[in-house]
């Protein structure tokens, strides 16, 4: 079964744009992605373009500037990572988070947008699974 590609993007109110440092081809899908990604998500969704593998500075195809570059004129969010060594990996979801966030409590959202609700309820989860499992024992 085939699942329309709109339905990727339901609900989502952040997203990460990765591409690879190392080879070029990647990052020239990142418009590409970009725009797929703004047909069919939430119009004030969170966008941040990281450049993954600054483990493998030596092998670099995309240069730092030009990525910031492009980030800036989209008005995208901008950092380079590496998974391997964990650099700024976790910065970067927060940073997202973060955006997320400041959108909700400006009002900049509408009704129907990204909304207090969502976040809030994934916030409880989250308490609610840091509860020791033998709490009521």
């Amino acid at each position: 079964m085939l699942v329309p590609v709109t339905l990727y993007y339901r609900g989502a109110v952040g997203a990460l744009l990765v591409y690879d440092i190392t080879k070029h081809l990647t990052y020239e899908s990142v418009e590409r992605w970009l725009k797929e990604l703004y047909d069919h998500a939430d119009p004030h969704i969170v966008v941040m373009l990281v450049g993954n593998k600054t483990d493998l500075e030596s092998e670099r195809s995309v240069p730092t500037e030009e990525a910031k570059d492009f980030a800036e004129k989209k008005g995208l969010l901008f950092l380079e990572t590496s998974a391997l060594q964990s650099t700024n990996v976790e910065a970067a979801f927060n940073k997202v988070l973060e955006e997320i966030h400041k959108k909700v409590n400006s009002k900049e959202v509408v009704r129907g947008s990204i909304n207090a609700v969502t976040l809030n309820s994934s916030r409880a989860e989250n308490e609610e699974n840091k509860k020791p499992c033998c709490k009521n024992i």
